[in-house]
């Protein structure tokens, strides 16, 4: 974890003890108003880029918790290392020797706020929650359905009812309870998954804080590491997504109930007052990507090198002048007529 930014860690090292006001990302340290002024206005410090304490601490746990120097070696972290992923400090290169996407981190880290790396993360986050948002009324749709089904069945089997004898009392209940009971199965599924949406919509808002919170007052280090581990939430929730959509927890459920014609004989041989069917269909939701549609706009356009490009001669030309001033005209006439076909 980074120094503790609640102490002014200058006069910590000079064995007092004061609150700090502001955080400096590249000291790595609280400093108190006194230790504030210095820092302001010191040649080597006075460029660096501060934070109030305030506004720092509303940084999500995670992020204030991640290392800026080697936690092996205790020293900055100076390359990063592709092939791994991660951070290196100096010490870190020799066990990194046969990698070859050692890279000088200040460069990766540059910028890395309005890079499209975290710009990708912000839109990609933005398409999950509208996902899930597109899910949920997906299952609410069905969940009513259900309902409005399930009020036409109990129509239509108090309709019959009312046509036979006293003595299908007993199947008429019997039919009801089993309609109810196929409902409230059925419903507490999508409930069950409405629910469990929910949780991950509100996992997704909290890390769309987060993301605000990083942009405007992390370190370009803690924003670069941070990406990381949003990246894995993000493959989570999609992979949350996806297995919910490719599962039979999303067929369109369909609730009917075939009354049994012979009723209308009013036959001592009926047993039941009618059968109540489910069956589902694939849910109809496709959730939509960002980068799939980028995907199907790209056309391959073809480029053109001029050292592939060969003159023609198009036509000559007598105009009586000497041989040393009919080649410069030719090979005037001879581009001009190359540039005219190549633009057609």
């Amino acid at each position: 974890m980074a120094s503790n930014w609640s102490l002014c860690g200058v006069c910590d090292n000079r064995q007092m003890t004061k609150s700090s006001v502001i955080w400096c990302s590249e000291c790595d340290e609280g400093l108190c108003g006194d230790c504030k002024e210095h820092h302001s206005i010191s040649r080597g410090t006075k460029n660096h880029i501060t934070v109030s304490i305030a506004e720092y601490k509303k940084l999500p746990t995670e992020v204030l918790q991640i290392a800026q120097v080697c936690k092996l070696h205790n020293e900055k972290y100076e390359l990063f290392c592709r092939k791994h992923d991660c951070p290196c400090c100096k010490k870190c290169v020799k066990s990194h020797n046969d990698c070859k996407g050692l890279t000088d981190i200040n460069e990766i880290i540059k910028n890395v706020k309005t890079s499209n790396a975290f710009y990708e993360i912000e839109q990609t986050l933005l398409e999950v929650a509208e996902n899930i948002k597109r899910l949920s009324t997906n299952r609410k749709a069905n969940l009513k359905s259900l309902k409005n089904k399930k009020s036409e069945i109990e129509a239509e089997i108090k309709q019959t009812r009312t046509k036979i004898n006293h003595h299908l009392d007993k199947l008429q209940d019997d039919l009801i309870k089993e309609l109810m009971a196929v409902e409230q199965t059925e419903s507490s599924k999508i409930e069950k998954l409405l629910t469990a949406l929910k949780k991950k919509e509100n996992e997704i808002s909290e890390i769309q804080e987060n993301i605000a919170s990083i942009k405007q007052h992390a370190s370009e280090l803690q924003t670069f590491l941070a990406m990381k581990d949003i990246e894995k939430d993000i493959a989570i929730g999609e992979n949350f997504i996806q297995s919910i959509t490719t599962s039979d927890t999303t067929n369109q459920v369909n609730i009917s109930c075939q009354i049994n014609k012979s009723l209308q004989l009013i036959t001592a041989s009926v047993q039941k007052f009618g059968e109540i069917n489910v069956s589902s269909d694939p849910c109809d939701f496709s959730m939509q990507k960002r980068k799939d549609r980028q995907a199907q706009i790209m056309v391959d356009v073809p480029t053109r090198n001029i050292d592939n490009l060969s003159l023609t001669l198009q036509k000559r030309i007598n105009t009586g002048l000497s041989k040393s001033k009919v080649v410069p005209y030719f090979l005037v006439v001879g581009w001009y007529s190359l540039v005219i076909d190549k633009i057609k």
